[in-house]
């Protein structure tokens, strides 16, 4: 992305589109994916991603499997127009007459993960309490020795209750409760993932000038995004237990990312760390290969070109 510039507007419109377009396409995968993260032995109620998302639509119906997609397509624009713009800025002020070194690459994708965070956070926060609801009312209606005695039944909450909630007790670090493991999760899949896509997508040019074809583009983003969400899987496991708010009876808290760390080694062995990765790779995969294809066809400058244009 080092030799195309592109205007912030339509940056902002790329991630928007391909955002909304990827997360209403994958957004039963990624609710399965944090289910499966957050069990934990003794309240495991889903066995796969399959089992999941059946159980889902028995227990919710269909719009249940998009149960948090809101807080989601509301704030993906900015955080997918943020983390490519901001990659796509490293890159050119990193560069050398256009070229980069790998390790360069890999210092863009860093400061583009380390920005995306601003957004990433809070919207993490929102989706995973949203998504979560879902599993622990199924627990309390087909396990019931995971609920607490006494435990009163809930009506689940909205986004902005829960946001007001975590304001209101907490202030502004209520919504960025797990920042730390966010960092950790973020910097290193931007640090594989940017370096990886630019050289498959190089791979892909008929000349040396000019762009890939979108194909090569969707192709070397699906291959890049599973490939980086699978790395960083158990820091993604760790940051999902860390920012669930509500929780079984039997199921551990955690203090910190250490404290995480070393109960769920402890009580769940090395394995529990890749749980949902495979969910992860069908999530991440088409959704960064179709935020690459919109990107490089340009859909945002087509549309910014019907706008009236300023005289100087």
């Amino acid at each position: 992305m080092a030799d195309k510039q592109i205007s912030l507007p339509a940056k902002l419109i790329n991630g928007g589109i391909a955002g909304i377009v990827g997360v209403t396409c994958v957004f039963p995968i990624d609710l399965a994916k944090t289910r499966l993260q957050n069990q934990q032995n003794g309240s495991r109620l889903y066995t796969s991603m399959s089992d999941c998302l059946i159980k889902t639509i028995r227990s919710e119906g269909y719009f249940g499997m998009y149960r948090g997609a809101a807080v989601n397509l509301t704030l993906v624009t900015p955080e997918k127009a943020i983390k490519l713009a901001a990659n796509d800025f490293f890159r050119h002020h990193l560069s050398k007459d256009g070229k980069l070194t790998l390790v360069k690459e890999m210092l863009a994708g860093c400061g583009a993960g380390t920005c995306q965070v601003i957004v990433t956070t809070p919207m993490e926060m929102l989706k995973i309490q949203l998504q979560d609801a879902g599993r622990l009312a199924a627990q309390r209606k087909l396990m019931p020795e995971t609920v607490a005695a006494g435990a009163v039944e809930t009506k689940s909450p909205t986004a902005m209750q829960i946001t007001r909630q975590l304001l209101r007790e907490k202030g502004i670090a209520g919504l960025y409760k797990g920042l730390g493991a966010t960092l950790l999760r973020d910097v290193p899949f931007s640090i594989i993932y940017f370096p990886l896509f630019a050289n498959l997508n190089n791979l892909g040019k008929k000349s040396t000038e000019g762009p890939s074809p979108f194909y090569v583009s969707f192709i070397s983003g699906c291959i890049a995004g599973s490939t980086a969400a699978v790395a960083v899987n158990p820091v993604d496991v760790i940051k999902t237990r860390l920012q669930s708010l509500n929780r079984g009876s039997t199921e551990d808290t955690y203090s910190g990312v250490i404290d995480c760390i070393r109960k769920i080694m402890r009580n769940e062995g090395p394995s529990a760390f890749l749980k949902g990765a495979y969910c992860r790779a069908l999530v991440i995969a088409p959704l960064f290969g179709i935020a690459q294809v919109v990107y490089f066809l340009g859909v945002g400058e087509y549309i910014l070109s019907f706008l009236p244009k300023k005289d100087n």
